[in-house]
């Protein structure tokens, strides 16, 4: 028996999870965590009987408690209830799929308690990399990718000398919006934004892949996931995404992992790693496929990929503004504040008005993330 905790239980990871414990009968969900999902999460505490549940917001924790008095589950709230659920004794796995910086404090709690790590939220790393992946070395913890793309270059890697690697080479669709021009994003709406021909994700993750900015996060990702620094990471468009990533060797020779664009893999590999577990769902005909193409991508107008290039570059406190800025931006998107193009001017704004810290402690790369929302913010009252 597998018992799992899951941070963001009622997002697109979090749903997904709980879709493969339904399918294992040897997977027992120990604790939940959401944002403000009440409905969403009586329905998951009824279904899956976890012994904590927890909301960020107190006031949804408040209703929460009330909806499901009549169960066993403990309802808290807040940072003080996900470090509960990161060291609970008896979880052996924690998967974090919870948005937005939130995530880094009880990821560092989860690898000081000794728990394996299935990571699906990439702020963590992102922004606390030179933290986190030391941490898991010393404590000897795993950390497995639940992105389909580092899952696959995880894949590629499997009984090789990582000495040995050349270069990875990261796939992207391109989003909805490829082969566009800047002129012609000028009037891009949140519906256009939100039409991904592949997948199906989060709004805001939605938004990250049509501006390449998600893939710049994974850029970043991977550098610390697979300690290969950013020149050797060469990000590929490939519209079919049914190449999830490559891995080149020095002698030439490129590993791959293929498969249909669906979430639950990756999510299933990393819990069971290293099992493979039989899995329903469509696979690659390649018949029917016929072919597959790749592309360079456009860095000029999709700017978000060289900013994240930039950052990395730079580190320090750097990728924790660029990740800021864009969470900042992404959000007054949504919300129809600004256009699709000035999400960009806004992520480049921030990171130009940053004064860089080398080695930032977790308290640093807090206050990082709350300065480029004040950047954002008083920019925006101009």
């Amino acid at each position: 028996m597998i018992k799992i905790g899951i941070l963001g239980s009622t997002g697109s990871i979090g749903t997904q999870t709980l879709e493969i414990v339904r399918n294992n009968q040897d997977i027992q969900v120990m604790a939940l965590a959401a944002g403000s999902s009440v409905r969403k999460m009586e329905e998951q505490i009824r279904e899956f009987s976890p012994r904590i549940a927890v909301m960020w917001e107190e006031k949804a924790a408040d209703e929460l408690r009330m909806a499901v008095a009549d169960t066993n589950t403990k309802v808290l709230s807040g940072m003080e209830g996900l470090l509960e659920i990161a060291v609970m004794e008896e979880m052996e796995v924690l998967v974090t799929a919870i948005v937005g910086m939130i995530g880094i404090r009880p990821t560092i709690a989860a690898i000081k308690a000794g728990k394996k790590i299935a990571l699906a939220n990439k702020e963590t790393l992102v922004t606390a990399g030179h933290i986190i992946m030391p941490l898991a070395a010393e404590k000897k913890v795993s950390i497995l990718p639940v992105d389909s793309e580092h899952s696959a270059i995880f894949q590629s890697l499997h009984g090789e000398n990582r000495e040995r690697v050349s270069k990875i080479l990261l796939t992207a669709s391109g989003g909805p919006f490829r082969g566009r021009k800047r002129e012609e994003l000028t009037e891009i709406t949140v519906e256009d934004a939100l039409k991904h021909p592949n997948w199906s994700m989060g709004r805001k993750i939605t938004v990250d892949s049509a501006t390449l900015v998600n893939k710049g996060l994974e850029v970043i990702e991977a550098k610390w996931l697979f300690g290969i620094e950013p020149e050797k990471i060469q990000v590929i468009v490939h519209p079919q995404s049914i190449i999830h990533s490559m891995v080149e060797y020095v002698d030439g020779g490129i590993m791959a992992q293929l498969g249909e664009p669906d979430m639950k893999l990756p999510i299933q590999y990393a819990l069971f790693y290293p099992d493979r577990r039989p899995m329903k769902g469509r696979r690659v005909d390649f018949y029917e496929l016929g072919s597959i193409t790749f592309e360079k991508p456009d860095m000029e107008t999709f700017r978000g990929l060289k900013m994240a290039y930039d950052a990395i570059g730079q580190g320090g406190s750097m990728p924790t503004v660029f990740n800021a800025a864009n969470e900042r931006a992404v959000s007054l998107f949504l919300d129809r504040k600004i256009k699709f193009l000035e999400i960009y001017d806004l992520i480049q704004g921030a990171m130009e008005h940053h004064k860089n810290i080398q080695n930032p402690s977790v308290d640093e790369i807090l206050k990082a993330e709350a300065e480029s929302y004040e950047y954002i913010d008083a920019r925006r009252r101009l």
